[in-house]
């Protein structure tokens, strides 16, 4: 068990590395397209402990659960609803097995995949209350904080976050995905980064964040703009590139290399933490601790 608190890291300045790609990853050890990985969480627990101590060992200061999809609305589609709370259990105690001292796990929580009423048909209640089953799951597995990552509508994520509030005094992380249009930057729900980062920390996340939908370049642009309106830590999960189709496989194309040329002009504009989301793995994420390590002992 570690001593020190997530929250308190991050507060201190220090620069911190996060993980790499789930979902790819898992599709490497057998996850069949259309399947569910999170109940890999209860079918294959040595591949997701495995996944755990990768990340790790290439130089990760905290890791990720393998609970992105383990709400009751999108475990439901699997079948799995009535498991929701046990595979976030088992999400967090399979990554913690794996940390060592002053190496974190952090609970990840993705889109419910609904919309609040009236646009759709969940009410707050009902999605705060998928929110909170999932969360206390996470908690009492052991996680060191909880990150709502890849959101698009606002209303969302800050019911989220104020649920999460509400249970822990742990690190809660807000992350959603912009797309650079014509018009600047925007989530799917027309959310601007200005207003992003003003209702995220409203909510009260302690970590403003953007994860997945581009390559390191325009998350550089991202990170430019969430930093100019954040005086909270910031955090950046990019994309190993866009995807692209070959011979029938999904690649993605930048290089660690490539990614870790941006992600110094995102240390220099003031993010906090970096990772890698779609495409990356632990050679991007050795790249990246060496850009860390540069970078922290410049400051």
């Amino acid at each position: 068990m570690t001593e020190l608190k997530f929250l308190d890291i991050i507060n201190s300045g220090k620069t911190l590395l996060s993980d790499g790609a789930t979902g790819s990853y898992l599709q490497t050890k057998g996850l069949e397209p259309g399947g569910c990985p999170e109940y890999m969480c209860h079918s294959s627990p040595e591949i997701i402990k495995g996944m755990a101590k990768n990340y790790f060992e290439s130089g990760s200061d905290f890791v990720l659960t393998n609970s992105f999809g383990g709400n009751p609305f999108m475990l439901k589609k699997y079948g799995y609803k009535d498991m929701t709370k046990i595979l976030n259990i088992k999400a967090a105690k399979l990554a913690k097995s794996q940390a060592k001292n002053n190496q974190f796990v952090i609970g990840s929580i993705g889109p419910t995949g609904e919309f609040l009423q009236p646009l759709g048909d969940v009410s707050e209640e009902e999605m705060a209350q998928g929110f909170h089953e999932q969360i206390s799951g996470l908690l009492e597995g052991g996680v060191d904080g909880i990150i709502f990552e890849t959101m698009t509508a606002i209303e969302e994520i800050t019911l989220g976050i104020k649920t999460a509030k509400q249970i822990t005094d742990k690190a809660v992380i807000g992350s959603m995905v912009f797309d650079k249009g014509p018009r600047g930057l925007f989530t799917m729900m027309g959310i601007t980064p200005e207003k992003a980062v003003k209702d995220l920390i409203n909510s009260g996340a302690d970590v403003v964040a953007s994860n997945c939908g581009n390559g390191s370049e325009i998350m550089t642009e991202v990170a430019y703009e969430l930093r100019r309106f954040s005086e909270n830590p910031i955090m950046i999960q990019s994309n190993a590139g866009i995807p692209e189709i070959i011979n029938g496989k999904i690649v993605y194309n930048e290089k660690p290399e490539f990614m870790s040329n941006n992600y110094k002009k995102m240390l220099d504009l003031g993010v906090n933490i970096v990772g890698g989301c779609c495409g990356t793995d632990k050679h991007h994420i050795k790249d990246f601790r060496k850009v860390i390590d540069s970078y922290n002992k410049k400051t």
